[in-house]
Parts: structure tokens; C-alpha cells; sequence
């Protein structure tokens, strides 16, 4: 029992990284792409945009994984049905209940790494990636360019004539309040600062003016500051228990939290039913993985998005133990009882 534990799992080990690897880079390439088109609008180094992509690895390895498990397990068992090996296991008086113990073993494995990415390392990353994505679209702020006209700071429109090493020079600043009174802001020279993920824009030695329908007033002022809050946000990092605690009172979370552990079960739920359809007598069936594969991947995440959308406890297990036990019974229906 041992060799044929060994056999069939370096057997699944082939066939599985021969198609993980090329799906995770085809996946990797898809959010390569994604990040890449922030570019466009966020400023990054190439070292940024490899730390952005790696706190996607974890998101990738999720959505990669169980598909990867479903079309190895299928594969496999259909190249050795095809190749008459496991007709000859079964000739040889093993029963293919105890021939399928290494699958479920790496089932359980899979499984194990996927709720530890789901639930751990996701919301971690996830977590990182939006606060670096934030940070830099509001150090997008100090990218004022020297005379370009409707570049704005917060609410307001800012032109300069001229910057050397975040000091500016000539600055002029336009903004119209709700009841149509205009305001502008001259000033000799000035400078952006950040503190804390707030920005302000300091004035000095300028003139202040204020334009209503009957009245226009002026000041003078040796310094003046300006704050843009509007693009603070939160960049607070919850931790593992904080983050999935809200899902007690955020339904979209929730709803998240049962999406996630429905897909990393995945390779517990199909295996059966993989097997099922996977198992065949060459000489009286022929093999049809693509279809194996696609039909059940689908079927499955079908399941996950209606957990997704409209998910609840009840919801999700129901779904998850009437497919294992449809998996389970296929299973005895079309393999057990013939192998």
C-alpha cells in the first residue's frame, strides 16, 4: 500500500505543477497588467510596483489553487485509467475506496493552505495593498507642475510659476464657495508638507481676496496654510481576529468570510465527485477531462458566488454538504461498485 501511495501521489505532484505553474503566471500577468494601469495614474518605481504585486501572491494562490486541485485529481486519474493502470490495481484485488486515501490526504493538505491564505495571509495583504495604493494617489497631491493651469488641492485650483525642491514660487489659488463667492490667493512663495497622511499647502508674504455680488475685500498676510483632508483615509491595519470580527456587523464580510471558506474546501467537497467521473474503464468509456474539469470547477464556484452575493450560514452548509454527499454518492454509484 505504501508504492502505490508513493505512485500515485508522485504521479498527482507531476501533473499538478505542470499546471499550477503556467495557470499562477498566466494569473500573475493578469495582475501585473492591473497594477501596471495604476501606473498611469499613481507614480511608482519598479521596486513599488514588485511590492505591490507581491501582497497580490496570496490573492493569486487562492483563486489558482483549487482549480489547479480539481484538474490535477481529474488528469490524473483519467491518464492512468487510459493507461490501464489502475484497471490494473484493481485486478490485482486493491478496491478503489483505499485507492483514493492519498487524495484525500492531499485534499486535506490543500485545504489546510487554503483556509491559512483565505482567512490569514489575505486579509493581511489585502489589507497593505490598499494602504500603499492610497498612500501614493495622495502623494499625488504634492505633483503640482509649474505653470499648468486646473491642477487642484483638495477644493482648490492651483497654479505656480515655478518649483525647486518642493518650494514654489508666484503661487496663485482660485475657489468658489457654494454661494458663488469667489476667492483668490496670491503669494510670493510657498511649500507642501505631509504630516500624518494630512497635507497643507503654507503661503507666504501674499494678499487674500474675496469677491461678492456687492463686495470685494482684500488681506494681506506674512503666512497662511491650507489643509486637504479630503484625501486622508484610514490606513489603520486590523489584525486577524479585529478584521473578521466585523463581519459580525458588516453583512458584506460576512458574506466575504462565507465565500472564502466554501473555496478553500473545495478540494475536501469535489474530490468524490471528481473521482467519480475521473475513474474509467478504457475500453468500454473514453476519457473526457476538459469536460470533468469544467463542469465541476464551474459548478463549484457557481456555489461560492451565490455564497458571495447572498451567503449565510445555513446557506453555506447546506451547499457544502449536499455537494460532498452528491460527490460521495457518485462516487459509489460509478466507480465503487464496479472497482
Amino acid at each position: 500500500m505504501v508504492n502505490v501511495r508513493s505512485y500515485l501521489s508522485s504521479n498527482f505532484t507531476k501533473t499538478f505543477l505542470t499546471i499550477f505553474i503556467p495557470f499562477f503566471f498566466i494569473i500573475s500577468l493578469v495582475y501585473l497588467v492591473k497594477i501596471s494601469i495604476l501606473t498611469a495614474k499613481i507614480q511608482m518605481t519598479f521596486p513599488e510596483l514588485l511590492q505591490l504585486f507581491a501582497y497580490s501572491i496570496p490573492t493569486i494562490i487562492f483563486h489558482t489553487l483549487p482549480i489547479s486541485f480539481i484538474a490535477s485529481v481529474a488528469t490524473t486519474l483519467q491518464r492512468l485509467s487510459v493507461d490501464n493502470e489502475l484497471v490494473a490495481l484493481f485486478s490485482l484485488g486493491l478496491p478503489a475506496r483505499k485507492l483514493i486515501y492519498p487524495l484525500i490526504f492531499i485534499a486535506l493538505l490543500f485545504a489546510s493552505l487554503l483556509l491559512v491564505v483565505s482567512f490569514i495571509t489575505m486579509p493581511q495583504t489585502n489589507q497593505l495593498f490598499n494602504a500603499f495604493r492610497d498612500s501614493k494617489k495622495a502623494e499625488m497631491t504634492f505633483n503640482i507642475v509649474p505653470e499648468e493651469f486646473g491642477q487642484k488641492f483638495g477644493h482648490y485650483y492651483i497654479f505656480i510659476s515655478d518649483e525647486k525642491g518642493g518650494k514654489f514660487k508666484d503661487t496663485v489659488i482660485y475657489y468658489q464657495e457654494d454661494n458663488h463667492t469667489d476667492q483668490i490667493v496670491s503669494a510670493d512663495r510657498g511649500e507642501m508638507l505631509n504630516k500624518d497622511g494630512t497635507f497643507s499647502l503654507i503661503l507666504y508674504d501674499g494678499k487674500g481676496y474675496t469677491f461678492e455680488p456687492d463686495t470685494v475685500r482684500q488681506i494681506t498676510y506674512k503666512k497662511l496654510q491650507t489643509f486637504d483632508t479630503l484625501g486622508k483615509r484610514n490606513m489603520q491595519l486590523y489584525g486577524v481576529s479585529d478584521y473578521w470580527k466585523q463581519s459580525m456587523t458588516d453583512k458584506q464580510r460576512k458574506q466575504k468570510m462565507f465565500f472564502y471558506f466554501f473555496i478553500s474546501v473545495i478540494p475536501i467537497l469535489s474530490l468524490y465527485m471528481i473521482i467519480a467521473f475521473s475513474i474509467i474503464n478504457p475500453r468500454y468509456q473514453k476519457s473526457h477531462s476538459f469536460v470533468v474539469i469544467g463542469s465541476i470547477a464551474a459548478l463549484f464556484y457557481f456555489f461560492a458566488s451565490l455564497l458571495d452575493k447572498f451567503g449565510t450560514i445555513w446557506m453555506l452548509a447546506g451547499l457544502a454538504i449536499s455537494s460532498f454527499l452528491l460527490g460521495v454518492w457518485l462516487f459509489y454509484r460509478n466507480v465503487n461498485r464496479y472497482f
